[in-house]
C-alpha cells in the first residue's frame, strides 16, 4: 500500500496570522500550529492558535501571502513579513521590502485601484511569478 505525502506550505514565512491584527508581527511557534487550505500556519500562543481555528477566513492573507502591490500588476513576488497593512475591510496585506525597495507605499498611493487589479489578477488566476 502506497501513501501520496503532501508537502505542506508555511504560511506567512511563519508569522503568526493572528498577531498583526494587534499590530505585531510575531514569529509562529510550529508548536501551535493549524492547517487550512493547503498551507501550515504557526502561532505565538495557543489563544492565538484558537482564534485562528475559530475564523481562519479572517485571518489568512489576502493573495495567498504574496505581494499585495506586486499581485496589483499581475506578478507573484516574496514579502518581508514584518511589512503589512490590515485593510480597511479586515484583510491582511503583505509587501516586498528589501534591496529592490519597498511596496508598501505604492499600494497607499492608490489603494482602491490597486486592490481592484490584485482581486481580478488572483479571481483569475493571471499572476505570474516574478524573475
Amino acid at each position: 500500500m502506497s501513501a501520496k505525502v503532501q508537502q505542506l506550505q508555511v504560511a506567512v514565512n511563519g508569522y503568526d496570522a493572528v498577531a498583526y491584527f494587534a499590530g505585531r508581527p510575531t514569529p509562529g511557534d510550529p508548536l501551535f500550529a493549524s492547517t487550512h487550505d493547503g498551507s501550515v500556519y504557526y502561532f505565538a500562543t495557543e489563544a492565538n492558535k484558537g482564534t485562528f481555528d475559530a475564523n481562519p477566513a479572517k485571518y489568512v492573507p489576502l493573495y495567498g501571502g504574496y505581494c499585495a502591490t506586486a499581485a496589483s500588476e499581475g506578478k507573484l513576488f516574496g514579502v518581508d513579513p514584518t511589512n503589512f497593512k490590515v485593510t480597511a475591510d479586515g484583510k491582511l496585506a503583505l509587501f516586498y521590502r528589501g534591496a529592490g525597495g519597498d511596496t508598501l507605499p505604492q499600494w497607499n498611493e492608490n489603494e482602491a485601484e490597486r486592490r481592484a487589479a490584485a482581486d481580478k489578477h488572483w479571481a483569475d488566476g493571471t499572476l505570474k511569478a516574478h524573475d
